[in-house]
């Protein structure tokens, strides 16, 4: 029976790692995965984790892969010697995180170029295949503060290539993930905070300290995200949407409920910067009479269907619903390492 060929985007480590090596050791030796990296130079620990899987000889090799490169791009699928993908996971990433008054023009446009233009590049070369094949599986990795962001939009290319064969891109919503590169991201914006005013400075100091303690708290392993992948990789009917946690839908049921986004927007401000009462009471006031000019106001949220997201579509639960604290600021932050997430938050 031929094994199914995945290839991963982003592997030097956090959940392209994980995810590589976890497939390239499961015991149906059913899996051929192509992990790709930018540089093969940081290839060193991905080969240390597959030696203590015991991944079998043939299941796990390694390809560079420049999401920022369509050349890149192109030569890695031509050094897949089945000559098909499977299943093509798109999981490089770059982080941001910082006040959009001091950060470079040329920061930005490396994330997006990453996050954004580099999932575009990626499945520009490897879709035509699967739709000729009339076979084929893409999922992306993204972040539940991407959820209005623009790889949602990418994932709405489902529509249009589920009539071609191509089971599904499923977008794996990620929170945060215990890696290396989520603290690199959260230890960023130092530098852009020595060219902000006094206020900016103090209120991203508030909103920062906040996003370290969810990291703190809510940080999954990469293990438990993995569990996800898999759940919708072997899915006979995969979704548009998988979560990894439970933790953050809070705030996407705001966001469908409140059309304004004036009930979210309060909502957060006010948890954000719950440790300056003045503050959060400013933010409440704010967002109440902006809500009552739209003809809203602060309405009850009730206790609407909630989908469990880590099991089948169909089971549903009832969860009462509570402001949540945002992880993610205005730009890109990056679930795990090499996790692809490109979203606009205003």
């Amino acid at each position: 029976m031929a094994r199914t060929v995945v290839l991963i985007t982003g592997c030097s480590s956090g959940i392209g790692l994980h995810l590589a090596v976890r497939l390239a050791s499961d015991p149906s030796q059913s899996f051929k995965v192509y992990a790709t990296l930018r540089d093969l130079k940081t290839q060193g620990r991905l080969w240390e984790a597959a030696g203590a899987l015991a991944c079998p000889p043939g299941s796990l090799e390694t390809l560079q892969l420049d999401v920022r490169d369509s050349n890149s791009v192109a030569a890695a699928r031509e050094h897949v010697t089945e000559g098909r993908v499977d299943v093509l996971v798109c999981n490089a990433g770059l982080g941001l995180l910082g006040p959009l008054g001091p950060l470079g023009e040329d920061a930005v446009a490396s994330v997006l170029d990453v996050n954004v233009v580099g999932t575009v590049r990626v499945l520009q070369d490897f879709l035509p295949d699967m739709k000729r094949r009339g076979s084929g599986r893409v999922l992306v990795t993204g972040s539940v503060g991407g959820l209005m962001g623009d790889l949602e939009g990418h994932c709405l290319l489902a529509v249009l290539l589920l009539p071609l064969g191509v089971h599904s891109v499923s977008l794996i919503e990620c929170g945060p993930v215990d890696t290396a590169f989520m603290q690199k991201v959260l230890d960023g914006p130092h530098q852009a905070m020595d060219r902000t005013n006094t206020r900016t400075f103090r209120l991203f100091h508030q909103y920062l300290h906040h996003s370290k303690e969810i990291y703190r708290e809510e940080a999954q392993h990469p293990e438990e995200v993995v569990k996800v992948f898999l759940t919708a990789m072997r899915a006979p009917k995969p979704t548009l949407r998988y979560f990894t946690t439970k933790r953050f839908l809070h705030q996407l049921l705001m966001r469908l409920d409140d059309p304004f986004g004036f009930d979210y927007a309060a909502a957060v401000h006010r948890d954000v910067f719950a440790d300056d009462p003045a503050e959060a009471e400013a933010g409440t006031k704010a967002g109440a009479g902006a809500g009552a000019e739209a003809g809203g106001g602060a309405r009850g949220m009730g206790d609407p269907e909630l989908g469990d997201p880590l099991a089948a579509p169909q089971e549903r639960l009832r969860q009462p619903l509570s402001p949540a604290p945002s992880f993610v600021s205005w730009a890109c932050a990056v679930p795990g390492d090499g996790a692809a997430v490109a979203a606009v938050n205003g």
